[in-house]
């Protein structure tokens, strides 16, 4: 099962062996809640196949802003610090399934008898890193359209199909805009023949119209992974 996380597959049998004696699978659904803002972070979490995990900040007047989107590319929760520390952000379940968990103080006993394993997190910091620059520099340049199809193609590449459980509602709230910006945009990506809604979802139904729509932050995200974690980015 470990093939289900891209980010452990680059790990050789052994390196993997050693951590997978130490997971557990558990199971989030949508919406769920694996952090919030200065609570203790107990465990590592790994999202497998379709789970994606999306990282919020919270502004002054309660609204909240997606920073980062975690799929089975990545991990949740002891990447950089070492040893239990708080959260800054809320972590919340964007499209619930399965996932790896470890225990924090277990991971950072096998980072230390490990240097694969401890240059793995080491590297995916870095493409976290990138991640963040990259999404810093996309809200204050680029439109809400170039926003809006960029984060639907992010999301399809991580759940592996077309058909996102994503309300209008939930994509303004990811995107910190109105509903109303946000509802202007799906609606001229329907009229163009891009998306479908239905009650709770969105379906990217060309994704290459889509594509031609968006911004290039997440291809030049892709080519930094590709560069430190080869073969770990989902593909379309």
């Amino acid at each position: 099962m470990l093939d289900q996380s891209e980010l452990l597959s680059v790990l050789s049998q052994n390196d993997r062996q050693v951590l997978f004696d130490q997971l557990t699978e558990v199971h989030f659904a949508t919406g769920d809640l694996l952090y919030e803002p200065d609570q203790n972070v107990d465990f590592c979490y790994f999202p497998l196949c379709a789970s994606i995990v999306s990282y919020f900040v919270l502004t002054d007047d309660g609204s909240i802003v997606e920073t980062l989107m975690v799929g089975r590319e990545g991990a949740l929760g002891g990447i950089v610090s070492a040893g239990i520390a708080p959260s800054f952000a809320r972590a919340n379940v964007m499209n619930g399934g399965a996932f790896y968990r470890i225990p924090l103080d277990r991971l950072e006993r096998i980072k230390r008898s490990s240097p694969a394993v401890d240059g793995l997190f080491t590297r995916y910091a870095d493409c976290m890193m990138a991640q963040v620059f990259q999404s810093i520099a996309c809200n204050a340049i680029h439109t809400i359209e170039q926003r809006a199809a960029k984060w639907l193609i992010a999301a399809t590449e991580r759940i592996g199909r077309n058909d996102i459980a994503m309300t209008q509602e939930q994509l303004a709230a990811m995107m910190g805009i109105g509903r109303s910006y946000a509802s202007r945009v799906v609606q001229r990506f329907k009229l163009d023949g891009i998306v479908r809604t239905r009650r709770g979802g969105i379906e990217v139904t060309d994704a290459h119209a889509l594509l031609q729509r968006a911004c290039t932050c997440n291809a030049r995200v892709k080519r930094h992974f590709e560069r430190v974690l080869e073969g770990v980015y989902p593909a379309v």
